[in-house]
């Protein structure tokens, strides 16, 4: 975690900005995360594919259209449900992969010999509903580049 941390930050030195990381594992600290982005004004936020996060999206988009906070968040799940924009590995992909290796298991590969294998699709999906309620125009070039703009 540290190196990311650290790595996040540098990353922000480069763009001009400063980059405030949070962990949260409960409810409460959620909240207690949100109130501090309100309070320091954070110009936006970005959601790690946490599994207790995926659990508690509701919470994270409720919290961020109160607030008025642009987020990106780690799945197109989320920009469904009203999060202004995600990017993240395509999980129509992954399972695509994933039957892949079973075919491969079943004819007599061994498991322990099959390469590991990363996402190679990855999803920017933009909610225009969204940026609109948050006064957001989206550049024409991202909207390009977007695999699903939902109107």
């Amino acid at each position: 975690m540290e190196t990311i941390v650290k790595d996040l930050r540098a990353v922000g030195l480069v763009i001009g900005r400063h980059i405030d990381v949070h962990a949260a594992g409960t409810d409460r600290d959620i909240a207690m995360t949100f109130a501090s982005l309100v309070q320091r004004r954070a110009d936006a936020l970005l959601v790690s594919p946490e599994p207790l996060f995926y659990d508690r999206r509701t919470q994270f988009l409720t919290l961020a259209a109160r607030h008025a906070l642009p987020a990106i968040y780690p799945a197109r799940e989320w920009a469904e449900a009203g999060g202004l924009m995600s990017y993240g590995a395509s999980f129509t992909d992954q399972f695509r992969q994933a039957g892949i290796y079973t075919g491969r298991v079943l004819k007599g590969e061994k498991p322990a010999d099959l390469p590991v294998v990363r996402a190679t699709k990855f999803e920017l999906v933009i909610n225009l509903q969204t940026a609109k309620a948050l006064d957001i125009d989206i550049p024409a070039t991202l909207l390009a580049r977007a695999d699903e703009a939902i109107e």
